[in-house]
Parts: C-alpha cells; structure tokens; sequence
C-alpha cells in the first residue's frame, strides 16, 4: 500500500488529471487534436500570446486554438464585451439585435456575401453550405479537393487522409472515407479532384456535369500543405460552375484571416457561397455561411415550401455575436496588413534558421499562418505534402521539443497561426527556438533521408 501511495505521489499533476479523465473520455480526450502521448497537457490561464499550464510553465502560443484566436487570449476590450451581455442572458428563443449588427459587419466586409446564417462550429458552416448548394441546384453531388479538411461531416471529410495505398491514380483519385462505416453512398457523391492541379480537375469535373452542386474549395488547404490556390485554378473553377450550373463554394473556416476580406480578395472572381468559423467567434464557438441573395433564400423560413429547414439551439447567440463583433472591428485592415508583415518576418527568419542548421526544409503560407515541412522543396499539393510515418515521427520529436525547451506552442502539423498578441519579441523566440528543436532533430531526419535513398 505504501509502495502505490508513493507511486501516486510521484505522479504529475497532469498525469493525474488524464486518469480520471480516460475514465470518462475515449482517450481522455474530447477532441483529438489536443491528445499527446504520454498525456494531453492541462492549461491553468492564458493571457495575450501567453498560457501558463497547471504545472506554472507558461509557453509562447502560435496555436492560438487551431487558428481561432485572432487576438490571442482573453483580449480586454473582448472580455468587457462579453461581460456585459452575460448580465442580460447567453441565449434566449427570440431574436437579437446583436445577430444581425454583426451580420451587417460581415456582409460589408465580404464582397461576395449578400447574406448570412450563423451555426456554431465550422463544420456546421460547410455541412450548412453544402446542403444549400443541393436545395439550389437540385443535385446531390459535391466535388472537392484531395486531402482538403472541411470539418466532420460525411461527405466533406472524404479523402481527408487518403494515402499512398488508397489514393488511387492522380487522373482520378478515389473517394476515400475517413470513419469506418462511412456509406457507400457518401462516397458515390463525392468526386476527389487533385488541388492546384487545372487540367486533371477540369477532366475530372466533366466526367460528372450536370450532376454536380457545388465545387468546394479551401483557397489555402492547411492539410494539402498550406499552398494558395494559383489564381488561374480558381478563375478555371468558376468558369467551370458558370458553363455546368453549379455553384463555387469557398470554405473560409481558417483562412478569412489571410485578408481584410478572407483569402477571396486575392482573386478575380467571387465564390457563390462561403464558410465562415474560427476567429469571427471572438474565441467563442461559431459558424456561418453566406454568398448570393438568390442562393442563400433556400433558408427564408418565408418561402413555402421551404427548400432548406434549418436551425440551431445557439445559433447566434448573443455572446458568441457580441464577441465576434468586437473581435472583427479590432482586426481592421490596418491589423490584418501588420500582422501579414508580422508573418512575413517569421517566415524570412525561419527560413534561415533553416539554413543555419542545415536541414532539408521548407516553409508555406500565407497570410498570418505558416507551416513547415521537412522538404527543400515547399510542396505544391497534397501528395507532394503528404508525410511517411518516419517523417511525422521526425515532427513530432520537433515539436515536442519546441514545447519542453522552446516553451513554444504550435500546431500539430507544424504549423503556426499567428495572433495579433505576438510581437517582433516573440517571433525572434520562435525563431530561435526551432533553431535549436532543429539542430535536435538533424541526426534522425539526415538518417532516415539516407535510408530512403
């Protein structure tokens, strides 16, 4: 008895925790992207750029929530925000006036969107997307990009991570379902097209005209390999839906922080429909979807029969609207520009830490988010992206070296996402930190590159 209290003593205090937690979570976990071996690590605060663990380490956070996080931690002028309506109430079954300023901010800022409907997640916002592309065309199939992450729904995670053994020919990719017991069906109304890749997506896309609602796209897929989409590719997309009646849709879950106005400004044309998440809830869960007036009154409760029901519990509430409002004013054009510069310098930085250390790698990106791959060459699509076991085991030990010694945090596919809480002052630690996680990694990575020679 002696012996299991002193093993109980030694144990860490987030040890302890992710105990009692698998007795109640699958894997102690309830959502997988923060589950890490030997255990998930707990947070105590966090605070601007800053978190602090319940152990009392505090790390430098390029996380930032996967993205989420625009400003960072409990940002002031959002926190008084939210404490105020608190005091009113968090969700009522009436309407509020804070739904629709905030979707009067959006709509003015996003030139393709005439129209919104709020949901509570990302996901939400791509299933809600999806399925009014179907009630306005009246088809069922959707096509999207290889390896493209589009959130948990059905048919917008097929091929997510398909691999070397399932991929099937670049000319055409199989539909390859994520979760075991996936229907066929789903399947069968996906079509898989190679991102970046024109003449083969255009192959692929006629080989199904006339059945197909919506062509989606992420415009910087961070699974692909965090690569813009070339301006051609999505002129070439657009042109297809215009000459085959259906509908462009952009999921702009992560990358509406690459511009004032979401990854869209950078083209010539505008998407028909388009997702929204992560940084417009102001660091509380949120969605929306919007685009074309004539599209989006699929949803007009008004119209009868009404093409599309649809509804959510929290959808809109006030404190995820009030929130995401304030958020939204603070990241004005002039703090988008300086955080893209911010971004910028980061990326030049690591870059020649790179070649300080002299590892094979490269760096991709855009906007305020960057990611990092053990290439020379940045890859251009997602199998060029795509990483052997070997390779993300090097990351891994990368990454669980940025967050012992670098007290450095990122996300799990070596990537970061940059808040406007980070200074010049952080991104130099950044840099320096994988510098040395780099010159930690350089034996394993130079002996599994020969080994593959």
């Amino acid at each position: 008895m002696a012996h299991t209290e002193s093993s109980k003593e030694k144990r860490s205090a987030q040890e302890r925790i992710f105990i009692e937690a698998c007795k109640v979570l699958p894997g102690g976990v309830s959502r997988n992207t923060v589950f890490h071996k030997p255990h998930p690590y707990y947070v105590a605060h966090a605070s601007g750029c800053r978190v602090t663990d319940i152990d009392g380490v505090e790390r430098i956070d390029f996380a930032n929530n996967m993205a989420s996080l625009i400003h960072g931690h409990a940002h002031p002028a959002i926190v008084e925000a939210v404490t105020a309506q608190l005091r009113k109430g968090t969700a009522y079954t009436m309407a509020t006036e804070a739904e629709v300023s905030y979707a009067q901010l959006l709509t003015g800022r996003v030139r393709s969107v005439e129209m919104l409907r709020f949901t509570n997640s990302g996901t939400e916002a791509v299933m809600g997307m999806i399925k009014a592309a179907r009630a306005f065309t009246g088809r069922s199939k959707i096509a999207k990009a290889e390896g493209a992450y589009h959130g948990t729904y059905d048919f917008a995670e097929v091929s997510q991570t398909s691999g070397p053994g399932n991929w099937g020919e670049i000319d055409s990719p199989n539909s390859v379902p994520l979760a075991k017991g996936t229907p066929e069906g789903v399947l069968r109304d996906v079509i898989v097209f190679p991102f970046n890749d024109t003449d083969r997506t255009l192959a692929i896309l006629d080989r199904h005209a006339g059945q197909i609602a919506c062509v989606l796209i992420d415009p910087v897929p961070h699974r692909v390999g965090l690569v813009p989409a070339k301006s051609e590719y999505i002129e070439a997309l657009f042109d297809w839906t215009r000459r085959n009646g259906a509908l462009l849709a952009f999921d702009e879950v992560v990358t509406f922080r690459v511009n004032y106005g979401g990854a869209q400004e950078n083209y010539n044309v505008l998407p028909d429909l388009t997702a929204f998440g992560k940084i417009i809830g102001g660091g509380f869960p949120v969605g929306a979807f919007g685009g074309r007036r004539d599209v989006m009154q699929v949803l007009d409760p008004r119209v009868s029969p009404l093409p599309f029901p649809y509804s959510g519990t929290f959808s809109a509430n006030p404190i995820t609207t009030t929130a995401g409002r304030v958020a939204m004013e603070l990241f004005d054009r002039e703090a988008v520009e300086k955080l893209n510069r911010l971004t910028i310098k980061a990326i030049d930085q690591i870059d020649n830490a790179i070649k300080i250390a002299g590892i094979p790698a490269s760096v991709t990106g855009a906007g305020s988010m960057f990611r990092l791959h053990l290439t020379p060459t940045p890859p251009a699509t997602y199998r060029e992206a795509y990483q052997t076991k070997e390779v993300s085991s090097i990351i891994d030990d990368l990454l669980d070296h940025m967050y012992s010694e670098g007290k450095v945090l990122m996300i799990n596919t070596c990537a970061c996402m940059l808040s406007t809480a980070i200074t010049s002052r952080e991104v130099d630690m950044l840099s320096e930190a994988l510098l040395n996680s780099f010159r930690h990694i350089k034996p394993k990575l130079m002996s599994t590159i020969k080994q593959t020679l």
